[in-house]
């Protein structure tokens, strides 16, 4: 459905635009949508028609979130909707506990662990174990808190014998 005016963006609801954003992926992890991450925030529609997209990155400086942030201006103009704002914020702190089941699940088949939920603190020993994506063994070990993005850390499994990374805890 193409939109070509305000007055027809008021027609629109947030859920229909969260629906559209559901095919902007993290350009680190494809598999998981910003719905599914966590990092769509809010959605919200003026009066006037503007439609306004809230979204906290999930680490500070983190370098996919311009990237991101284009790709939601861009779903917003290809579905018709001209006057918009995505707004990048730390107003709702993010957290690992925010990524749906459904990304959880994503994650998993992608093969990386995804974060165990938490009370919000985090210690090393959460960090520490992490059940295997590929055969869902326990007897795993970190090998480094320093994966190949600042979100992912490296992991060994006892069990497969294999290498992963885990979606670290936040």
């Amino acid at each position: 459905m193409v939109i070509n005016s305000v007055t027809n963006t008021k027609n629109i609801s947030p859920e229909v635009i969260k629906e559209w954003l559901e095919e902007v992926k993290d350009p680190e992890i494809p598999v998981l949508s910003l719905n599914d991450l966590g990092v769509i925030t809010g959605i919200n529609i003026k009066e006037t028609g503007k439609v306004i997209v809230g979204m906290t990155p999930t680490f500070a400086g983190c370098p996919a979130m311009d990237v991101m942030q284009k790709d939601v201006e861009t779903v917003l103009q290809k579905n018709g909707i001209e006057d918009f704002e995505v707004i990048l914020s730390f107003k709702t702190q993010w957290n690992s506990n925010m990524i749906s089941e459904r990304g959880r699940k994503a994650l998993k088949k992608f093969g990386l662990a995804p974060p165990p939920k938490h009370n919000l603190i985090v210690d090393i020993e959460l960090i520490e174990h992490a059940k295997c994506p590929l055969c869902d063994g326990e007897n795993t070990e970190m090998k480094t808190p320093f994966g190949p993005a600042l979100c992912r850390s490296m992991h060994y499994c006892h069990d497969c014998l294999q290498a992963f990374e885990q979606f670290k805890p936040l």
